[in-house]
Formats: C-alpha cells, structure tokens, sequence
C-alpha cells in the first residue's frame, strides 16, 4: 500500500523572486514531507525590498482553484497569505463554510510587504475580522499588522505592549494569535502564542542582526500548517516551526545585499 503524505494547501500570492508567497510555502510543506498544493490569489512582481506591480486574480478563478482542490485531495491543513481584496477574502471565506469541516486553518494577514510596500487594499482589513478570523484555527500577525488588526494608537515597542495589544486583539477575535516580535530587535526575537483560553507561550530564538527578513512569516505560518497538517498540537507546531525559520534566516542566501532563506532540506 502507498502511503500519501499530509496534503497541505496555500491560498496566497506569487512571488516572482521565489523568497515569499506561494513559492516558499510550497519549498517549506516539501521539507517537512508534506505534499503541497496552491490557489493563486496574485500575481506580483517583486523582489526583496521591491514591490514593482500586482495584478489580482479573478475571484471566480479563486474559488474555481480552492473547490476543485478540495473535491479531489483531503486536504489537512490549510494557510492563507496574500489575498489582496475584501472580494477575495470573501470569496475564500464563502468556500470554507460551504465545507462538511473545514482543517485546520492558520492566517497570515499580509497587509505590507518588508519593503513597506501595501499588499491589501485598504477596505480588506474589515473584511478580515468579519469573514476570515471567526474561521481560524491560528491568526499570525507581525507587529504592524498588530497595530492595524488592533487599532491603537501606535505601534507596540515592547514585549509588554506586544502582550497587552494582543490580549484586547484576543478578546475581539476570540482566536488564536502567534504575535511575531522580531521587529523589536532586542537580543532575543520572543514571539508570544495566546491560545484562545488566553493561555500564553513563549518562544524565543537570538536576534539575527543585518539580516533580511523577506518571506519569514510567509516560512512561518507555512510550517506551522505543516506541522498541522501532521497531527501536531499548536503549541508544538508553532515551537518547531519556530526553530525552522530561525533555521532558514541564519543561513539565508545573499547576492549583490539581497538576500532570501534558505530553506532546510528537511526537517
């Protein structure tokens, strides 16, 4: 007998540059022995440091993608990343609970690039919070997005702030956060999991100075989904990708002061 391995599913955008987006989903769910399958939400041409142009996909083609792949594969853990548009959100969101049980659910709520560049369209963050969020199993915002998710009035600067701002995000969204601290840049990265019975855990790696972080929380969330997708409690999941990304920065490919990850062979 065959023996298939976890199917795992990323909704998000393509990263021509191949160091975000669909690209290094895909290049994580394969290191961690997991099949992987996209829905292409857009198309972008950029490369670390540079967003050059967007170019949506239709919605109809969107929900084409995800239907048929849930009509053929049993998928077992899902990740949303760029999805652009209050349209395309809704769109994703009206397939998932038209689902018997939808898998678990990790999303990451790409609002800016690395660069600075938007990759939402202002009226999509709405849509988020009413559509997508009551769906998730993990929601993996950075600390800008944590700023713009939580509506305060600037932009936490400590892992205290960082905790307070995500225990009122908490309350609202009633879901699972990975709050992501490495743009404190302290001597550790300390990122903050507040499970939804406001339980916390904490994961801390050493705080990788000059390095580019261009498709980290793309890797993040993608092996948190992976490690979802193989029967893992969050907790563990979030602790081994954690190690994972960290992995893949430390070792991350340079040319000409760019850099992408360098993403482990295997886990």
């Amino acid at each position: 007998m065959i023996h298939h391995p976890p199917v795992v599913l990323t909704i998000a955008g393509s990263d021509c540059s191949a160091g975000a987006g669909i690209q290094v989903d895909l290049k994580t769910f394969s290191a961690f022995g997991c099949y992987g399958m996209s829905a292409l939400t857009c198309i972008v041409a950029e490369v670390p440091g540079q967003v050059l142009s967007i170019q949506a996909v239709s919605n109809d083609l969107v929900r084409d993608q995800i239907v048929l792949l849930f009509d053929t594969f049993s998928i077992a853990a899902i990740k949303t990343g760029m999805l652009f548009s209050k349209s395309i959100i809704k769109t994703v969101a009206e397939v998932f609970d038209q689902l018997p049980q939808l898998p678990p659910l990790v999303v990451d709520p790409v609002l800016v690039a690395s660069s600075g560049d938007p990759l939402l369209e202002p009226d999509a963050i709405e849509a988020y919070r009413e559509e997508l969020f009551p769906m998730a199993t993990l929601i993996t915002p950075n600390l800008d997005e944590l700023y713009c998710l939580a509506s305060v009035t600037k932009r936490p600067s400590s892992l205290d702030e960082m905790k307070d701002v995500g225990h009122e995000l908490l309350s609202r969204v009633k879901r699972s956060l990975l709050l992501k601290g490495g743009h404190l840049q302290g001597t550790t990265a300390t990122d903050l999991l507040l499970l939804q019975d406001e339980s916390e855990h904490y994961f801390s790696s050493p705080f990788l100075r000059n390095a580019e972080t261009h498709g980290t929380g793309c890797t993040y969330a993608a092996a948190i989904t992976a490690a979802l997708g193989k029967g893992k409690s969050l907790p563990d999941a979030v602790a081994i990708a954690k190690n994972f990304v960290t992995e893949a920065i430390a070792h991350a490919y340079r040319w000409n002061q760019i850099s992408v990850l360098n993403i482990p062979s295997s886990v």
